[in-house]
């Protein structure tokens, strides 16, 4: 079955990271389905029962986001409230997801090093998205790991740390390329 990618960027067309990450998606329609939910739901009112069917109509499911304010845009958070209800994605007839892999993939402006117990923010990418795995944990789902692409407040023509040869332009080609490994190997 393919993947479900739930893309929730308000404003995706100026997005570099996640606009990326999307193009290259679209370019394998038989393996990926790319549900942007900002397009899909511009006033916010999500309609449960057809996110239902698509969840259910696919295998694994992504959520692809940028990171705000340490956490997730608010309409995915909407979605995850109102799409993963009782009696579908949890409880005792809610099932829906049970076994389902589910990943998350984000963008986070802030550099990896800062993302550390020593670092400026003190906690680490995977901590701050601890919810998300509780969350899929309670519902049964097979939760598997956060892709993320950090740094992206570097200056213009920064250079990618570590290589010289490696500006930010081919960092997002890679990271493109291993998001698609990521998804693949879930």
């Amino acid at each position: 079955m393919k993947t479900l990618v739930i893309v929730t960027h308000p404003t995706i067309d100026t997005s570099v990271i996640n606009k990326r990450w999307v193009e290259e998606l679209k370019k394998y329609p038989e393996k990926y389905t790319v549900h942007e939910l900002h397009k899909a739901y511009p006033d916010g009112n999500i309609d449960v029962e057809k996110e239902q069917k698509l969840v259910e109509s696919h295998g694994n499911l992504v959520l692809q986001f940028p990171i705000y304010w340490f956490n997730c845009p608010p309409l995915l958070k909407k979605w995850l409230d109102d799409v993963l209800a009782y009696g579908w994605a949890y409880g005792s007839k809610g099932d829906a997801i049970k076994n389902r892999k589910v990943a998350l993939a984000v963008s986070a402006g802030i550099r990896k090093e800062d993302y550390r117990p020593e670092g400026r923010y003190r906690y680490t990418l995977e901590h701050l998205l601890a919810p998300f795995e509780t969350t899929f944990l309670y519902c049964n789902a097979d939760y598997r790991s956060v892709f993320a692409f950090y740094g992206t407040e570097k200056a213009p023509g920064e250079n990618v740390p570590g290589s010289e040869n490696e500006g930010p332009a081919t960092e997002l080609e890679k990271s493109a390329q291993d998001y698609i490994h990521f998804i693949d190997n879930l």
